[in-house]
């Protein structure tokens, strides 16, 4: 029974892959879908006994009011299905994701006029998002729960608009999966010197021109009473040793020493060390500064990986 809800729920998704737009395309009427809901149900049943009424007492009050209402529902499917087409999706990645977190993906929607009560949703609740002067902005969540590459559901929207007679439906393919990093451990992150924490600037190395926003603590008073120029001393920071993670030297199974190593990789980004990482297979150079974070915490996600999706 299991194997057949899941086989049942692999072909639903992979048929909506087949009627998702592509993220920045607009919504094509060939991928609008209308579903009624419970109330326009009960609508279109009224609907049917008051024309059964007045076929069978020949009454005009209830011929007209039948169709006054036929005529309602027609207008509310029209202006819901426009209300959805023509939008464009596209979807925003966070910069950084890390395994126990949630990613919080940002959703640009873009329509040549204003729409109304749009719902997005991507794997949780629902967020409502308007059109005003041709762009919307919204905020959606998705867990993480493991590092590597975690492939992106469907984003679906659909809107109730304007009376909540039929829903109209939408799903948009999000692209390109998300990389998730390894949690980092707490207890590599409280650590000492030889565990990222930096060294403050002590040996004076001269003074430079004073620019606004420079801390009054290092202001050179005495250079301005005697030049009466401001100026403000300079410190050298002394130099850093070029520091190894290693794999091997981790504490704990295999992704309790990754999340251990992605610790150290952001304690020492933060104290400016110049540092490489061992891990079987994969040897990164000694390197300092953004990039080397990023090659570094990239390292670690994908170690071992056998994503089923990869960009």
């Amino acid at each position: 029974m299991m194997l057949g809800m899941a086989a049942r729920a692999s072909l639903r998704q992979r048929w909506r892959r087949r009627l998702a737009t592509p993220q920045g395309q607009p919504l094509h009427q060939r991928r609008l879908f209308l579903l009624p809901t419970v109330f326009g149900l009960g609508w279109a049943t009224l609907v049917l006994v008051l024309l059964l009424f007045g076929i069978n007492y020949q009454n005009n009050l209830a011929y007209g009011l039948a169709f006054w209402l036929f005529a309602i529902a027609l207008v509310a499917l029209w202006r819901g299905w426009r209300n959805l087409h023509g939008i464009r999706v596209t979807l925003r990645s966070p910069q950084e994701v890390f395994a126990g977190g949630e990613a919080r993906l940002g959703v640009h929607l873009q329509a040549p006029r204003a729409r109304q009560g749009i719902q997005l949703r991507l794997g949780g609740d629902p967020v409502t998002c308007v059109i005003e002067h041709g762009e919307g902005q919204a905020q959606l969540t998705l867990p993480a729960a493991r590092r590597g590459w975690q492939p992106l559901p469907l984003l679906r929207l659909h809107s109730d608009w304007p009376l909540g007679l039929v829903r109209v439906l939408a799903w948009v393919a999000p692209g390109d999966p998300l990389l998730v990093y390894p949690a980092p451990q707490d207890e590599a992150s409280r650590s000492s010197r030889d565990d990222g924490e930096g060294q403050e600037e002590r040996d004076f190395s001269g003074l430079r021109r004073y620019v606004p926003g420079d801390n009054p603590s290092r202001l050179a008073w005495k250079q301005w009473s005697r030049t009466g120029m401001l100026a403000t001393k300079q410190f050298s920071r002394p130099p850093r040793r070029v520091l190894w993670l290693d794999y091997d030297e981790a504490p704990g199974d295999p992704e309790r020493r990754l999340a251990w190593l992605c610790a150290r990789v952001l304690a020492h980004h933060r104290a400016g060390d110049a540092y490489g990482l061992r891990l079987p297979g994969v040897t990164l150079t000694p390197d300092g500064g953004d990039a080397q974070r990023r090659r570094a915490l990239r390292a670690l996600a994908l170690w071992r990986q056998t994503p089923e999706v990869s960009p």
